[in-house]
């Protein structure tokens, strides 16, 4: 059974008024934001929360990844979550599914964080977090989770969207979330290079390197890879195991000037068996990063079951009117 507690004291109330304390537990094991964490029944150091969040990236300078100047998308969060539960950002072991990239946008980038106690109606701390949070940034979700639950490990699979608007002059509206191509793009001969990427590949021709990187992978697996027109706007979608730094933004950059028919669409195998960034540089730079989003993170269901006995997802609250409260005439 899920214990009360008030949102900002440092550890739930017993319902004689007393505070609980959890049980240590052994973390020389543990991986990274999983410390805290055994089980999400009570037995055990803590409790994992699963949280979906959304953002406009235009004025984060360094992405989701933490810094302390200039701020960033997980500093923001972490700045609320400290406010809202008292705890301290070693304590609270925050971990994103994807490192965003500086002006990148989110829909739907997941993180996990953990307490040392429980929450019997997470509505409360959610309506905090956002009543917190810049307008820039705000938690679509809040849900118990799983103890083996890891916002990155566990993921299955990730899908970004890159918007562009192909027309003579930009959409004002548009001009923060899509690149504008004046050019006229030729979005068949785009879906047809696009097929090139899907498969297992070695993507190194189309990563850029990274010293935040820790040793990677070169070897991704995208799962599709579409061209949708929506008007003026085209918005490219693809869907993979995983992706290197960039890596996204230098295929929609390959894809561009294919689109421009600069290029055929047989280069794309060509680049990818080169394995050199140097080869892709001599065709396309990178787009830019206001373009692209992240739509979704992935996971097996086994890794989204609730905990038993526990808080059901925060959507966030409805606000309604229980009584007129102006005099009838």
């Amino acid at each position: 059974m899920c214990s009360n507690v008030v949102v900002g004291l440092p550890s739930p109330p017993n319902l004689n008024g007393t505070l609980s304390s959890p049980t240590p537990t052994n973390t020389s094991n543990a991986k990274d934001g999983d410390h805290l964490v055994m089980n999400h029944t009570g037995v055990g150091g803590g409790y994992k929360w699963r949280l979906v969040i959304a953002y406009d990236g235009t004025r984060y300078a360094a992405g989701w990844q933490y810094q302390s100047s200039p701020p960033t998308i997980q500093c923001s969060v972490e700045k609320v979550l400290m406010q809202a539960t008292k705890l301290e950002r070693k304590d609270l072991s925050l971990v994103g599914a994807s490192r965003t990239d500086k002006g990148v946008h989110a829909w739907g980038q997941v993180a996990h964080f953990v307490t040392p106690f429980n929450y019997d109606s997470i509505d409360s701390i959610h309506a905090a977090l956002n009543g917190l949070l810049p307008s820039d940034i705000r938690v679509r979700e809040i849900s118990p989770a799983m103890p083996e639950f890891h916002a990155r490990f566990s993921a299955k699979s990730k899908i970004y969207h890159y918007k562009v608007y192909n027309d003579t002059f930009m959409d004002p509206f548009q001009r923060d979330y899509a690149y504008h191509s004046a050019h006229k793009l030729n979005p068949a001969v785009m879906r047809e290079a696009a097929k090139y990427f899907i498969g297992k590949h070695d993507f190194s021709a189309f990563a850029n390197a990274s010293q935040k990187e820790r040793v990677r992978d070169p070897v991704k697996n995208i799962f599709r890879f579409d061209v949708i027109e929506m008007g003026a706007l085209l918005q490219l979608e693809v869907e993979g195991s995983g992706f290197l730094y960039r890596q996204v933004r230098n295929m929609v950059s390959l894809l561009l000037q294919i689109g421009r028919e600069a290029l055929p669409p047989y280069i794309v195998p060509m680049i990818l068996a080169t394995r050199d960034r140097r080869e892709l540089a001599k065709y396309a730079m990178f787009a830019p990063p206001h373009g692209l989003s992240l739509a979704t993170v992935k996971y097996n269901e086994e890794h989204l079951r609730l905990p038993s006995g526990c808080s059901t997802t925060s959507f966030g609250r409805h606000y309604t009117i229980g009584s007129c409260k102006l005099p009838f005439y």
